[in-house]
């Protein structure tokens, strides 16, 4: 697999401006809890034919759009932000430059909501402006660090930008492509968590477990990185369902591979370490779920859920809390509302995905209690982590 590497270690970087804005994950990490708070609920208001999500994306379109562009890309932005200063030893934005990236993601999400006050190509410009930003922030350490591997994320960043911008043609009435671009970034997401979960999940589990040596197979790496690669060009130029269901399958199979050299049985006895099994788990059931749809055996809906809910929303979760926790001086050690937390979103995605196939006539009781827990999971999350993110680091160190 594909390896992150760290520089040699440098001289400590200065901070800039207030303790909210001294590196990525702060801002970032504050703003897409916020945001999966604020989002699941209109969605949930929307559902109901309570709120009007407005017209540019569509009620169903904007869901997907935000939760995707813009409580995941407010993760890895504060993921590769401060990653990135950590593997090359040269700063990343922070203090006013940090605060206007920040708020460039807000405007994103906002300007939506203004569909026939703005021009709708002011509201697709303003979205698709953030993901470039974040190569264009990230780009310049990663080419003054010595690993030239690790530029492999301003590229896959592009990439998800074209994603949006298949999106936004649709919104903008130019082409039929939301879904194309949709589905396109839902696998560049767990292309990055694949890719992110190979390096920190054997890292994390050999850290903790003494005695325990995580195994790496090179050659299931590279067949997880041919199959991705290939499944997303295939979505992206001509999507065929066998061949989907083949790829998926592929991926599915090589995951659980994966997961077998990394597992001990220990990682149970460790919340901040089984939630990020758990989010692995969810993937590769995503992918199997996947597999199954295009052959109509199983609602693609679901599956999309074990992808998104479960896989992206249990991974990123135990990543923030996890990286909060470090980038702020404290122990690895979650409060008990953030390990209630993990237990509620696994709870949320067997409920979202599974839920419909028990009771299809409760539908709507599974999307409001699967909502009504991610909800709740990310409001113990901000009231936890917030006021953390937005004092300096309880060991004095820069960051």
């Amino acid at each position: 697999m594909l390896k992150i590497h760290s520089e040699p270690p440098k001289p400590p970087l200065p901070d800039t401006g207030p303790a909210l804005l001294a590196l990525g994950f702060r801002p970032f990490f504050s703003l897409a809890a916020l945001s999966a708070v604020v989002l699941l609920t209109i969605w949930l208001g929307a559902w109901a034919g309570r709120i009007d999500t407005g017209a540019y994306y569509g009620t169903i379109g904007w869901h997907s759009h935000e939760m995707l562009f813009g409580y995941t890309t407010a993760v890895i932005a504060g993921f590769l932000l401060t990653a990135v200063r950590n593997w090359t030893g040269v700063n990343t934005p922070t203090g006013l430059p940090l605060g206007l990236l920040s708020l460039l993601w807000l405007a994103g999400r906002i300007a939506p909501a203004l569909a026939g006050t703005l021009p709708p190509i002011l509201i697709a410009a303003t979205d698709l402006l953030f993901l470039p930003a974040v190569a264009a922030a990230i780009a310049p350490p990663l080419w003054k660090g010595e690993q030239k591997i690790n530029r492999i994320f301003v590229p896959l960043l592009l990439a998800m930008a074209l994603a949006n911008l298949l999106v936004h043609l649709q919104a903008l009435g130019l082409a039929d492509t939301a879904s194309r671009g949709t589905d396109v970034m839902l696998y560049l997401i767990i292309l990055l968590l694949i890719i992110l979960s190979g390096r920190v999940m054997p890292f994390f589990t050999r850290a903790v477990i003494p005695g325990h040596a995580p195994k790496q197979n090179p050659v299931v790496d590279k067949v997880t990185l041919i199959a991705l690669g290939a499944l997303i060009l295939e979505l992206l130029l001509l999507p065929t369902p066998w061949l989907t269901a083949l790829l998926t399958l592929t991926l599915a199979v090589t995951q659980i591979l994966r997961l077998f050299g990394w597992y001990h049985r220990g990682i149970w006895k460790l919340p901040i370490l089984w939630v990020l099994y758990t989010g692995f788990f969810w993937i590769i059931a995503g992918l199997l779920l996947m597999a199954l749809a295009q052959f109509d055996l199983f609602p693609a809906n679901l599956a999309r859920h074990a992808l998104t809910l479960g896989g992206i929303g249990i991974t990123t979760f135990g990543m923030m809390a996890r990286v909060s926790l470090g980038h702020t001086g404290r122990p690895i050690d979650p409060a008990p509302a953030i390990s209630l937390g993990f237990v509620l979103l696994n709870i949320a995605a067997a409920a979202r995905v599974f839920g419909p196939l028990l009771l299809a006539e409760k539908y709507n009781l599974w999307i409001h209690l699967s909502g009504g827990l991610w909800v709740i999971s990310f409001l113990l999350f901000s009231v936890v982590y917030l006021p953390k993110l937005s004092r300096p680091r309880v060991d004095g160190k820069a960051g």
